[in-house]
């Protein structure tokens, strides 16, 4: 089963931007929807954003309009660009398939 390495991650003034990335430890090229989520300090991990195959997206709420999701399968990667940052932002990033296994997540920390 696929996994994925987050990686981007940092401190950051609120207002600033970052972009993430996920690279597979598989092949992405038959992979239906791959999803992004934030686990904030002391909450549980909610999916924010997902991707389809043929590149459709969703995103939750409190980011929609800010963050952008894409996927580059001939990397094995999906990206996450964040712009607008705000503290309530802070927290670890991952990907997963649906119903997959989490891999290794990412540490966004955006200051006021």
């Amino acid at each position: 089963q696929v996994q994925f390495v987050a990686s981007g991650g940092g401190l950051v003034q609120a207002g600033g931007s970052l972009r993430l990335a996920c690279a597979a430890s598989g092949s992405t090229s038959r992979i239906d929807v791959i999803g992004w989520y934030r686990q904030p300090p002391g909450k549980r991990r909610t999916l924010i954003a997902m991707i389809t195959l043929g590149g459709s997206t969703n995103y939750t709420d409190s980011v929609k309009g800010r963050f952008t999701v894409a996927r580059d399968n001939a990397k094995d990667t999906v990206y996450l660009l964040m712009n607008s940052l705000k503290p309530e932002d802070t927290g670890v990033y991952y990907c997963r398939v649906p119903l997959g296994a989490w891999g290794q997540g990412t540490q966004v920390t955006v200051s006021s």
